[in-house]
């Protein structure tokens, strides 16, 4: 063996953890803190407690927290997107068409929506509303995710 490149070693080493055991042991370092011991280790004592010494569980928690509220945002924007209460104006029908509308009393996609479930016949009877129009509102009605009542699908779009 080569001489003066082994470490020192010291017989009374003590062992100190976080709960307060100490013990001694030999090792190459005089003094030895660690966070868990056979006393307060769960798999020893037997109670369910998570060690967390590097904030795993927080963060797991906050990953949940913030896909939670992530959820909630997409839930929020798509009831918001399919509102009954929003403006017929912000459909992009056309000034003409929009205009009909808002002269017949339709200034909300559930208005329109309550009188396509009358029939096409009682909006092609709008004054200004034609069946370009018509086609117009319930593809746009359609991209932006409303559902079309049944009694107007007489034109297809």
């Amino acid at each position: 063996m080569k001489p003066d490149i082994h470490p020192t070693y010291y017989t009374d080493a003590i062992v100190i953890c976080a709960c307060g055991n100490t013990w001694t042991t030999g090792s190459t370092m005089k003094e030895i803190r660690t966070d868990v011991c056979s006393k307060c280790h769960p798999f020893f004592t037997g109670e369910q407690r998570i060690v967390d010494t590097e904030g795993q569980v927080d963060r797991f928690y906050k990953k949940l927290q913030a896909r939670q509220q992530y959820i909630d945002e997409m839930e929020e924007r798509e009831s918001a997107r399919t509102a009954l209460d929003r403006s017929i104006e912000e459909l992009d029908l056309g000034k003409r068409a929009t205009a009909a509308l808002s002269e017949a009393g339709i200034t909300e996609v559930g208005h329109a929506l309550d009188k396509l479930a009358e029939g096409e016949s009682v909006m092609l009877a709008i004054d200004g509303f034609g069946r370009k129009s018509l086609a117009d509102l319930k593809k746009r009605l359609r991209q932006l995710g409303y559902q079309i009542p049944e009694a107007a699908d007489e034109i297809l779009v």
